[in-house]
């Protein structure tokens, strides 16, 4: 199963984009209609909004009148934490319901306008952004709702906006174009990416990355690790450190667009434990065989680790669990830091990686490769935090 969030702020087209998922196939779990049901006449949940915002949210019939309630909550900070406290639980304990019902092989589709708001990302496999231009979210609400212009104003202001959602956007789909136009884009979407992730998921499998090619340092690669370790950390269910380390770990270095991150265990019999299937279900699988860091002077013997891979085809990543205070946990540490802090190294690393891409085995890495540069940095790292009183 494939877990997805899908958000986006109001009038941007989130439900269009619903829509055409359902039709692909996607199990939709929508939370705006959960949140309606919720409520409906005769549930604790309507008789808890009413104690707390008396009989005057009720309509004649004594269903609730969304307009009053919501003339109460928007614009009052309290009062709409006092709503979410009564509704957020409940639409959460629903979802999870209708989740659990879903078949094994699902893709389900989590449509959650607040999941920004409440911190829900680090929850699925994907995150998905609808985002439009906030002129044409204006129009389309005074057009298909009949929304006055300053109503509509008020409610885009009382969401996130668009700099916060695209933080946790795995996916970014803009809507300022035509349905057809969005309808092409989210069935790219579901065949290059939502299908074949939830296969990989399912199935325990990695996407190999290609460690061959080196792209042009990416802005993105700290904000795509952040969204990677918040899973992580998530799935681990504890406080698990988790270091962004690697190439991509240093700006302005041409690397493989791979995401190398190192998860701190207490040992590796932990990493061997109920943390690996943990990893797994959040879509990290581990990979078979024995794998370790080629080890340097003068340490005699191989840094031993485990490795899992990553299932979205989307995002190369590799996650290297190394045991709390050994050398390899250290020197992955050390050494990332080191470059950071002297640019003549890292244009020396750079030398070094196009030298490796070239002429290197395939799939050999900086960790597994037995070079005199490394030996070399591994010792000049060691100096450079004995004189600057580094520590990991």
């Amino acid at each position: 199963m494939l877990k997805v969030g899908l958000t986006g702020g109001i009038g941007s087209g989130k439900s269009a984009v619903a829509s055409r998922l359902a039709a692909l196939g996607a199990v939709i779990v929508d939370s705006d209609r959960i949140a309606r049901e919720i409520v409906a006449p005769g549930t604790d949940g309507l008789a808890e909004v009413v104690a707390a915002f008396s009989d005057k949210v009720l309509d004649a019939d004594g269903a609730l009148d969304r307009a009053a309630l919501g003339a109460l909550v928007f614009g009052d900070e309290a009062a709409r934490r006092t709503l979410e406290g009564i509704t957020h639980p409940r639409v959460r304990a629903r979802s999870a319901e209708l989740v659990a019902a879903a078949p094994a092989d699902a893709i389900v589709v989590n449509d959650v306008p607040l999941l920004v708001e409440v911190g829900l990302a680090p929850t699925y496999h994907l995150v998905v952004v609808v985002q439009t231009a906030v002129p044409t979210r204006m129009a389309r609400l005074t057009r298909d709702r009949g929304m006055a212009a300053a109503e509509a104003q008020r409610r885009i202001a009382a969401q996130a906006d668009d700099a916060t959602r695209r933080a946790v956007a795995d996916v970014l789909l803009t809507n300022d174009g035509t349905l057809t136009e969005l309808h092409a884009a989210v069935d790219a979407l579901w065949r290059d990416r939502l299908a074949p992730y939830e296969r990989n998921v399912r199935e325990r499998r990695a996407v190999p990355p290609d460690l061959e090619a080196l792209a042009a340092p990416d802005p993105t690669w700290p904000e795509q690790y952040a969204r990677l370790a918040a899973r992580i950390r998530h799935a681990a269910g504890g406080d698990l450190r988790v270091d962004h380390v690697g190439s991509t770990a240093v700006p302005g270095i041409a690397a493989p667009d791979v995401i190398d991150i190192q998860v701190t265990v207490s040992s590796l019999d932990e990493a061997d434990g109920p943390l690996a299937q943990r990893l797994a279900d959040a879509g990290f699988p581990r990979l078979p065989g024995e794998w370790w860091d080629a080890p340097r002077q003068p340490e005699p013997a191989r840094w031993a680790k485990r490795l899992h891979g990553g299932a979205d085809p989307g995002r190369p990543v590799r996650l290297h669990l190394r045991e709390a205070g050994s050398p390899g946990w250290r020197h992955a540490l050390l050494m990332r830091d080191h470059l950071r802090a002297d640019p003549a190294r890292r244009a020396d690393y750079l030398q070094v990686k196009r030298d490796l891409a070239a002429t290197a085995p395939k799939r050999a890495t900086c960790g597994t490769v037995n070079d005199p540069w490394f030996d070399e940095e591994h010792l000049r790292a060691e100096e450079w935090a004995a004189q600057t009183g580094w520590c990991p």
